[in-house]
């Protein structure tokens, strides 16, 4: 057999990836959890809005920054370790900040609860903008 590939009882090639490997799990399987919560708690503060559109164009820009993270997740196979672990870390940071300043709109309910529906997602591709402009130079 060459390389570190190895074949599963499944058939499959695997490669072992130890840690980084537990760590990208562990990541997108959070951006997905992530993702359907912040839906979740998106549709539960926005459940009295009679507007089916604003709710739909919400569901989009809260969505959007956990689509590209797994989209980064998923063509991150051939980057170095070191970029692979950093976005591992931002997926995680991002996801549980994300879910912490939704959950926190939900057990406090604010006047102005869109807010924070706007800004965090908007602070989510800032950082990873300023993240990848970094990892890039």
């Amino acid at each position: 057999m060459s390389g570190p590939s190895e074949i599963s009882a499944g058939g499959r090639r695997e490669r072992p990836d130890g840690f980084l490997g537990l760590l990208r799990t562990l990541a997108l399987t959070a951006v997905v959890a992530g993702a359907v919560g912040s839906v979740g708690l998106m549709f539960w503060v926005g459940h009295r809005n009679p507007s089916r559109v604003l709710l739909f164009l919400f569901l989009i820009w809260v969505l959007a920054p956990f689509l590209a993270l797994l989209l980064a997740g998923m063509v991150s196979q051939r980057w170095s370790v070191i970029t692979r672990a950093t976005l591992y870390g931002v997926m995680l940071i991002l996801t549980l900040g994300s879910l912490a300043f939704y959950g926190d709109v939900v057990l406090r309910p604010r006047s102005q609860p869109a807010f924070t529906f706007l800004v965090v997602p908007l602070a989510s591709w800032l950082l990873s903008a300023r993240l990848t402009q970094h990892l890039l130079n």
